[in-house]
């Protein structure tokens, strides 16, 4: 018995090698050419993006305003997703690998931005402030419960903590991470709006100013909505309908994003994100939904909620009801590849510096059509708050480097700070939408290994995305309109 057992211990350990040994690494080091093929790949998406320009279109009050940060996502998700020469996982490794780095340094150069508009928020008036409370709670009060009643699971908080722009599907990739439920709702609704979000305000804020309940400095203010897009896009609406105030909508609608840009991420992060996960799991018990999205049986929600996190496996699946279509319009968690991870050295690091640096200067010449020397000192300047951030991070956890070098570069950029005009003057230049714009490229390239989750969300992230725009809007405007009166 003893060497029987002694036999099976020894083949079930040789068994186990084998099966190590056979399975792909899970880190590895790069070759230079897979660095040099993804950098060159995502500079010429955005390149070329770039060239094919912004064109916009007039359809009635709407306008459709298609931008390079359109082309980029369409151009670099086809190359994801196309099966003639697909994008591997170790090469979708290394762009993860620019990726952290690309994203910081455009959080960076929006920082360097919003720091010289500081001293403006001494002559705002309390209504374009409070407003930034419907951004924020408007989208987790209405469109959170919808979201968890169609079934998206945790892809509702992030399709619904926010309306999901640049700086927020940055700090959700450093938070969740890209092969999260809650990235997947970020991503999905980011795309949406980036897509379909200037058309569908536009056609909003006109139908909303042709009805005469808001006055139309309400809905200037609502239309903060911290995208640019969609600002000018229901400015053009409101513009048409009432046009002896066209200047005073455009400033103030200006002024409230400048103020969403400013005071709407963190808020959203230290208050609508913490408020959505805790609303989530009431709406999930009164719909009685695990965080698949499943349907519950009976009265076991808690139960099921608890397997479906892995506390008890089998429990979720368990307490599932078999007429319901597992996964319907969430993530499906079984065709989502893993992808080996790049091992991190100083060389890695500071290959993946130069060539955001150096991208960042060739797109800001090309998009903005012109370039100085102080653009240069502008892009290292970034370069050092984007490092500076990422070691913060390291050492403080609990704070993502995207908190982090938003905080710096805002106060660096400050004009009322010793250093701040000088950092704001070699900034000034920088247009973060272009320099910043591979960081676009890069996510689009990695979607062959999530095409089939994001397909799996079907029509329901759409319906949640609109009613997440719709909610934001309204909610600031009519906030808005409460403070003017009492004002």
């Amino acid at each position: 018995m003893r060497n029987e057992a002694k036999t099976t211990a020894t083949s079930t350990a040789t068994s186990a090698a084998a099966s190590l040994e056979a399975a792909p690494p899970r880190s590895f080091r790069a070759r230079p050419a897979v660095w040099l093929a993804m950098i060159g790949i995502s500079t010429a998406v955005c390149a070329l993006a770039i060239m094919i320009g912004t064109h916009k279109f007039h359809l009635g009050p709407a306008a459709i305003v298609l931008m390079p940060i359109l082309w980029t996502v369409l151009i670099g998700g086809f190359l994801g997703v196309q099966k003639w020469r697909p994008i591997g996982g170790r090469a979708r490794a290394v762009s993860t690998h620019l990726m952290d780095v690309s994203i910081v340094f455009f959080l960076a150069g929006l920082g360097s931005q919003i720091g010289p508009s500081l001293a403006k928020f001494t002559n705002i008036g309390p209504a374009i402030l409070l407003q930034e409370v419907g951004h924020v709670v408007g989208t987790v009060i209405l469109a959170l419960p919808v979201a968890v009643a169609l079934g998206l699971g945790r892809t509702a908080i992030g399709a619904t903590w926010s309306i999901d722009r640049e700086s927020y599907l940055a700090f959700a990739i450093q938070r969740f991470g890209v092969r999260s439920p809650e990235y997947r709702g970020v991503f999905g609704v980011w795309v949406l709006g980036s897509v379909f979000g200037a058309v569908f305000i536009s056609l909003l804020a006109g139908l909303l100013g042709g009805l005469e309940f808001f006055d139309p400095r309400a809905l200037a203010l609502g239309l903060g909505l911290g995208s640019a897009s969609m600002m000018l896009g229901g400015v053009g609406a409101l513009s048409i309908l009432y046009p002896e105030m066209a200047g005073e909508i455009m400033a103030l609608a200006a002024l409230s994003n400048l103020v969403t840009n400013i005071v709407g991420f963190y808020a959203g992060v230290f208050i609508a994100l913490p408020l959505c996960q805790k609303l989530y799991r009431m709406w999930s018990r009164i719909w009685g939904r695990d965080d698949l999205g499943r349907r519950i049986r009976g009265a076991a929600p808690a139960r099921a909620l608890a397997g479906s996190r892995g506390d008890s496996p089998g429990t979720a699946a368990e307490a599932a009801d078999s007429d319901d279509n597992p996964g319907a319009g969430t993530v499906d968690v079984n065709s989502i590849e893993e992808d080996p991870t790049v091992i991190r050295t100083p060389r890695t690091w500071l290959t993946a510096f130069a060539a955001t640096g150096a991208v960042g200067v060739l797109l800001n010449a090309l998009g903005t059509g012109s370039a100085r020397p102080l653009d240069v000192v502008g892009v290292l300047i970034l370069l050092a708050l984007t490092a500076v951030a990422l070691v913060l991070a390291k050492l403080v956890p609990a704070v993502p480097s995207s908190i982090w070098v938003l905080a710096l570069a805002t106060l660096a950029s400050a004009t009322f700070l010793p250093i701040g005009p000088f950092i704001a003057s070699a900034t000034q230049n920088i247009n973060v939408l272009f320099a910043g714009l591979p960081m676009i490229a890069l996510i689009g390239m990695s979607l062959g290994r999530d095409v089939k989750a994001l397909r799996s969300l079907s029509w329901k992230i759409v319906i949640v995305a609109l009613i997440t725009f719709t909610a934001s809007f309204v909610a600031a405007a009519a906030i808005a309109q409460v403070a003017m009166k009492f004002q």
